[in-house]
């Protein structure tokens, strides 16, 4: 395992501080604040460590303040029920006594049913395309010196656009983006461990879907984004060290909100998991 996945997955692995309480360190990634999705992968971490033999089916989260990734996280998990078949737990994450994330987490016994699913989209495979990284050593020379360091830096999970807009020079698209997402090195065979990956990758490249329609990106001067809410759902097993198409769409932006949806496949075409999340896509008065 490569030493920069070892470190995403030390950042997953909490240490208890007390009943039903973990707490995590944060990494700093370049942004202003926590990425929202280390805080979403660790709080599924937190409410997993509190279920036996039950998996996470679905997910569902609120950002309520930034997070600070000088400092730790602690997470307090509310046993809500334990029924026949499913098990809630609410997580509550905070720092420095403030809450800054709550969320509920849903877990189902493993059990047969009715299938059925949408087909994959058709896109290029991953093979031949250029990642993240790449194409960020492409702009670093373009690119004020305190930018190059996000554009550049190691990253656990391997994201390959299908299409990659230069985030230089945007232009308006429609409201589609693909990319191929899988955690590099192998992985131990842990289907709680891929449930949270998955959680802390699903939170890359996906309020962006909402700007593609305005020719906005991170980058462009006087936007201020930020997730608001974050949801997912689990449908099969899968692994984050293969290859997995994240297909995202976004119906609508209104009111300084953007509306964004994803799906999850292998590349068996299989539907593994669904997300959706809304985003603050506000443009600042200069």
């Amino acid at each position: 395992m490569l030493d920069v996945t070892q470190r995403l997955l030390e950042l997953l692995d909490l240490s208890p501080i007390g009943d039903d309480h973990f707490q995590g360190d944060s990494e700093d990634l370049g942004f202003p604040n926590v990425f929202g999705g280390q805080v979403l992968g660790q709080a599924l971490m937190a409410a997993s460590r509190t279920v036996e033999n039950r998996l996470c089916h679905s997910l569902h989260a609120y950002f309520l303040r930034p997070g600070n990734h000088r400092m730790p996280i602690d997470y307090e998990v509310q046993r809500v029920r334990d029924g026949g078949s499913f098990s809630v737990r609410r997580v509550i994450a905070r720092q420095d006594g403030k809450e800054i994330l709550t969320g509920s987490m849903s877990f189902q016994v493993q059990e047969e049913g009715l299938e059925h699913q949408f087909e994959m989209p058709r896109v290029p495979g991953p093979d031949g395309l250029q990642s993240e990284q790449e194409l960020g050593r492409l702009l670093a020379p373009h690119v004020p010196e305190r930018m190059r360091d996000i554009l550049t830096r190691e990253r656990p999970i391997e994201i390959r656009p299908v299409d990659p807009m230069n985030p230089l020079r945007p232009e308006p698209r429609p409201p589609y983006k693909q990319s191929w997402f899988r955690a590099l090195g192998p992985l131990p065979d842990d289907p709680v461990l891929h449930r949270c990956l998955l959680t802390y990758a699903s939170d890359f490249q996906f309020l962006g879907t909402s700007l593609n329609p305005h020719g906005i990106t991170f980058m462009s001067p006087n936007m201020q984004v930020a997730s608001l809410d974050h949801a997912i759902w689990f449908h099969r097993d899968f692994r984050m060290d293969e290859w997995l198409l994240y297909d995202k769409d976004s119906p609508s932006a209104s009111g300084g909100r953007g509306f964004n949806r994803g799906n999850f496949y292998n590349r068996d075409g299989v539907l593994v998991a669904s997300t959706t999340q809304e985003a603050l896509i506000r443009r600042r008065s200069s």
